[in-house]
């Protein structure tokens, strides 16, 4: 284009300062081809949903040729998640503990879902506790929730009422906020020492959530959006019961 309008001059002039941007584009695509040729079948059977070919294609990966990154990782734990293969995700959990503990760092809400899934609920407050106590962690307002939840499940009210006032008082994920109120309000408060507080701070977390989505649509799209992670979309059922909570649905 330089050359047909502006004539040689204008051309060589253009390329010495553009051929820099040039060379970005030209890097950038070759970089992307190379992810797609890489990673060609794994992409094609995460499009067909083809979950058993995933497990086997990310076993011989992970399992076999010891290549425990926190992708290979979570995808497997995901697969087995999908297809409820308990057993094989708690050998995952222990076989990456032992040659990659950070891994178990970076996918605790996979590994505790697949507990609480399970019905273990008693090992999935252990499993979270424990990782909380270390100290900071990878989506650490995710991960109190699912501990407050899974005590809950346990029957240790006390303790789960605490955690979720923590929660619907000041966290900075409405999602987590609105459900902590909910299960304050709806569950816990009946088993509260201090009902009048819990339904209060319950109160309080409802409107910090109403402030930030104004109506029951605009929660449902925030919904459909976190849906896409595996740990909130096995707790959906309970984000539609908090949202409609929340918006006297």
């Amino acid at each position: 284009m330089p050359y047909i309008f502006m004539g040689p001059g204008f051309t060589v002039t253009f390329w010495k300062a553009a051929w820099p941007i040039a060379m970005i584009l030209i890097f950038v695509l070759i970089g992307l081809n190379i992810f797609f040729a890489s990673n060609y079948r794994l992409l094609w059977l995460l499009e067909r949903e083809d979950w058993p070919g995933l497990a086997y294609y990310l076993e011989e990966k992970v399992l076999t040729k010891n290549r425990y990154s926190s992708r290979n990782v979570r995808l497997l734990a995901n697969s087995y998640l999908v297809m409820c293969d308990f057993p094989s995700i708690f050998n995952l959990e222990s076989k990456t503990a032992a040659v990659k503990p950070r891994v178990i760092e970076k996918n605790l809400l996979v590994f505790g879902a697949a507990k609480i899934l399970n019905g273990d609920h008693k090992g999935a407050a252990a499993f979270y506790k424990k990782s909380l106590d270390k100290g900071k962690v990878k989506e650490e307002q995710w991960v109190r929730w699912f501990f407050g939840f899974s005590q809950m499940l346990t029957g240790d009210f006390d303790n789960a009422e605490t955690e979720f006032m923590a929660l619907a008082a000041s966290s900075g994920d409405a999602l987590i906020a609105g459900l902590a109120a909910y299960f304050l309000a709806c569950v816990l408060a009946k088993h509260s020492f201090k009902p009048e507080e819990c339904q209060s701070v319950s109160e309080s977390g409802r409107g910090r959530v109403r402030k930030i989505y104004k109506d029951f649509a605009a929660w449902k799209k925030e919904a459909d959006n976190a849906g896409t992670e595996v740990h909130t979309a096995i707790i959906r059922k309970y984000i539609d019961e908090a949202g409609a909570w929340l918006f006297d649905q």
